[in-house]
């Protein structure tokens, strides 16, 4: 039994999901949500994670097989396919079930995110719409947080757009390690038609126009926070992808690029948090 739930937790996407979690809890803390709102939009959030973790380590157990992918616990039969796929399902029913105590508006919107990131798993990974999923999911995150407010307001087109674009740029970065693999199993989604370089001009171009958008988005001049913001967009990518050239060439997976959206994806929800401008 242990052994079943260490494999389900390491083939869950643990690093993602628990930053993608975090980040929930701290826009809804920002937004003004009571300690049980902020507890409410955490849970449904890390099931959503969940649901798509699992989801796509139980798709992809063949071809992460084929490849050797010996950190995915399906593909290596510490866990079973079959195990993986049920955890998936318990947790895609539970996703709406918790944001039902936000509000029936805020459980459509994180229902419909929910839905488009499967749709990502399966069938649009491999299609010239791969990035819409990341965009669609993302930037349905700040407006489930928003709508889960009391009265549930309108979220902000800016804060949306700023979340899409990031989401977007999680993307590039995110498939950037997985090219090669991926040629090899047949996935063609759009990082793979544009290329590595055309990849990761994107990833760093969507990343800098997410923070220019919480910056330049709400009324009145941006702050000295948010001047720093678009800066560390500008740095952070381009030093991420070198680090990640030395973890290729010692023979490791080059995942920076990705920590690097992670890391400008905090450094925005801090932006917010200390600007009070969430809403």
């Amino acid at each position: 039994m242990s052994s079943t739930v260490l494999g389900l937790v390491r083939t869950s996407h643990p690093e993602p999901a628990a930053a993608v979690t975090t980040v929930a809890g701290l826009l809804a803390w920002g937004a003004g949500h009571r300690p049980a709102g902020v507890l409410a939009v955490a849970l449904t959030v890390a099931a959503s994670q969940l649901a798509v973790g699992w989801a796509n380590d139980a798709l992809d157990a063949d071809r992460d097989a084929t490849v050797g992918r010996t950190d995915k616990p399906v593909a290596t039969g510490a866990v079973g396919r079959r195990t993986t796929a049920v955890a998936a399902a318990v947790a895609a029913l539970a996703t709406p079930a918790l944001a039902l105590a936000t509000g029936p508006a805020a459980a459509l919107c994180v229902t419909v995110a929910l839905v488009s990131a499967l749709l990502y798993d399966w069938p649009l990974k491999s299609t010239p719409v791969s990035v819409l999923p990341y965009a669609v999911s993302f930037g349905s995150l700040p407006a489930f947080v928003v709508l889960a407010l009391p009265g549930a307001p309108a979220p902000p087109v800016w804060l949306v757009a700023a979340a899409a674009f990031l989401g977007a740029g999680a993307h590039f970065a995110n498939v950037l390690p997985d090219l090669a693999d991926d040629a090899r199993t047949g996935v063609r989604g759009l990082p793979h038609r544009l290329g590595p370089a055309g990849s990761r001009a994107a990833a760093a171009g969507l990343l800098l126009a997410a923070t220019a958008t919480l910056v330049l988005g709400p009324p009145g001049p941006p702050s000295g926070v948010g001047v720093a913001a678009v800066a560390a967009a500008v740095v952070v990518p381009p030093l991420s992808w070198y680090g990640g050239r030395g973890a290729a060439r010692a023979g490791g997976r080059p995942v920076a690029a990705f920590r690097a959206v992670m890391l400008i994806a905090l450094i925005d929800v801090v932006l917010l948090v200390t600007s009070g401008r969430l809403v």
